[in-house]
């Protein structure tokens, strides 16, 4: 297969919003296309392939040698994608008529040198068109945005064989791309690959937000028992046959960004919970855990400052005993006991919040004591007797989160987006008004997001930020903000932290457009000390 049905989907997948028709995509491409191409693409998708040799500083290196570097960083500050800029100004050379296939161009980085790379991808794109070389740099680069998860390709794959989703995940850590016996299963012409494999990942039971007007009125409370929702990253730590492993809520393994949690996993089995900092015995808030979040290698100092644990609430191993079948109550049974023998300060229990009524759990969630509970999210409801089950089920497991908090603050800049949105300014900077020692006002950079609007809203912001443009920093736009005019949003957050990393020292938890405020003036908008007395 040439590049052009890798490119094609790619290209179909980016102008697709609706989940349904992106799987339906992803399946028929998976149905029609030959091995090994179609496992590489599946590879791409998931997230599964990388290239160490090939970085975006070659590419750059390369196109600037074909044309002049000051029109070169013209359109990339225009396009604002660096596939997407070389795709298209690419000047190809007569006579390369060889169009590379998606797998020669896997099989070929993956054994490549450094030195290699840049004249094989020269060669790649002198031979592909537009579309081609397009979908060539974005599987080089690894950044691919075209709206699609690894969950979502897995849900695909499901599909293409006629199984749930979960039966490809209990498999999906034993395999390697080009998935050539995932996907002779899924079409019936070999067995299952066996899940068996040591240190593997077990996929994830998630919970339904919870809908306190209707839900409480038909549930029993006597049924379900409580804790916190505490605010990290949802993890799974297994330590099995001698392999340990870290992995995310969607499978991904962290394992070598937290050493230190890797090191304190001194059991046989599979444990559920959260990762968090904890220091000195006190939770930490979301931000000290951001320190080490996305990181490929840690020093000491990251360690030192910041230390990793978790706090287990639920186990799907023990020993060799799968529990996953077990009424919740009995694996917290199991658990308790599980966390006691492993005696680390590494991994602690998540304890249960004793309660009777639903009345009385809104009185908690709305006032929790002081500790750790005050930096939860929200809490957890579980089913006593609810078995572990992959997926969303419905009814087993709610989410109950607090209540967002909600400020009014001026758009200030504005960067163009990826993929789809690569043509609009999407990606918002906010701020919030600050008075100096003078007694003057002055807005302040507060947060930053890109999302809870609209397309239709996206179009008036972009077209708001293009007529208001006071200045330019490549593909940053400044806009036009002061007390008599300016764009007001309406932000919601999840809670607010002290930093010292940002101008007007603050930091928040999951911003995000809550309204956009058209009729409000900028003058209106929230002052900084808003924020600083919701932190005190």
């Amino acid at each position: 297969m040439s590049m052009r049905a890798f490119a094609h989907l790619l290209d179909r997948l980016s102008l697709t919003s609706a989940r349904n028709a992106k799987l339906s995509l992803i399946e028929d491409f998976l149905r029609t296309q030959p091995d090994p191409d179609r496992g590489y693409a599946l590879a791409a998708l998931t997230g599964a392939l990388s290239f160490s040799a090939a970085k975006p500083a070659v590419i750059r290196k390369a196109v600037e040698a074909r044309m002049d570097p000051q029109l070169f960083g013209w359109s990339y500050d225009f396009v604002g994608d660096l596939a997407e800029t070389v795709a298209l100004v690419w000047p190809s050379r007569p006579g390369a008529n060889h169009e590379p296939g998606l797998a020669e161009v896997v099989e070929t980085l993956k054994s490549a040198s450094r030195s290699e790379v840049a004249g094989r991808i020269e060669a790649w794109l002198d031979a592909l068109d537009a579309d081609g070389r397009w979908a060539l740099l974005k599987l080089v680069t690894g950044g691919l945005r075209v709206g699609v998860s690894a969950r979502l390709a897995k849900q695909a794959c499901a599909n293409l064989g006629g199984v749930g989703i979960g039966e490809i995940e209990e498999v999906w850590h034993g395999l390697q791309p080009p998935y050539g016996d995932l996907l002779a299963w899924l079409e019936g012409r070999a067995a299952r690959p066996s899940p068996d494999a040591p240190g593997r990942f077990r996929p994830v039971m998630l919970a339904q937000a919870i809908d306190e007007a209707v839900d409480f009125a038909r549930l029993d409370p006597a049924d379900y028992v409580a804790e916190w929702k505490w605010d990290g990253i949802r993890v799974q730590a297994v330590s099995e046959r001698g392999e340990r492993r870290l992995y995310t809520r969607t499978g991904d393994d962290i394992s070598a960004s937290f050493p230190d949690v890797l090191a304190a996993l001194n059991f046989e089995g599979a444990l559920d919970g959260e990762l968090l900092v904890i220091r000195d015995g006190a939770l930490a808030p979301f931000g000290d855990l951001q320190q080490r979040l996305n990181r490929k290698t840690v020093n000491a100092r990251l360690l030192d400052a910041f230390p990793a644990a978790i706090r287990a609430y639920d186990l799907l191993l023990d020993g060799e005993t799968d529990l996953r079948a077990l009424p919740f109550v009995a694996r917290r049974k199991r658990l308790e006991a599980f966390v006691a023998a492993i005696a680390s300060p590494r991994i602690d229990l998540s304890p249960l919040q004793p309660f009777e009524t639903w009345a009385g759990l809104t009185i908690l969630r709305g006032e929790p004591p002081e500790g750790d509970a005050r930096l939860a999210e929200g809490l957890m409801l579980k089913r006593r007797d609810s078995v572990y089950e992959p997926g969303r089920p419905k009814g087993p497991w709610f989410k109950w989160k607090r209540d967002p908090q909600l400020i009014d603050a001026v758009l200030m800049y504005a960067q163009r987006g990826h993929g789809r949105r690569s043509s609009f300014y999407s990606d918002y900077t906010f701020g919030v008004w600050r008075e100096d020692e003078q007694g003057g006002r002055s807005l302040t950079p507060v947060g930053k997001a890109y999302f809870g609007f609209t397309d239709e809203e996206l179009q008036r912001i972009d077209k708001f930020v293009r007529d208001n443009t006071v200045e330019r920093f490549g593909p940053v736009r400044s806009v036009r903000a002061e007390a008599g005019f300016g764009l007001v949003f309406e932000v919601a957050f999840e809670g607010l932290q002290r930093s010292t990393r940002h101008k007007s020292g603050v930091a928040m938890r999951f911003p995000r457009i809550h309204r956009i405020r058209w009729d409000k003036p900028a003058g209106e908008a929230d002052e900084l000390k808003t924020l600083e007395r919701l932190l005190d």
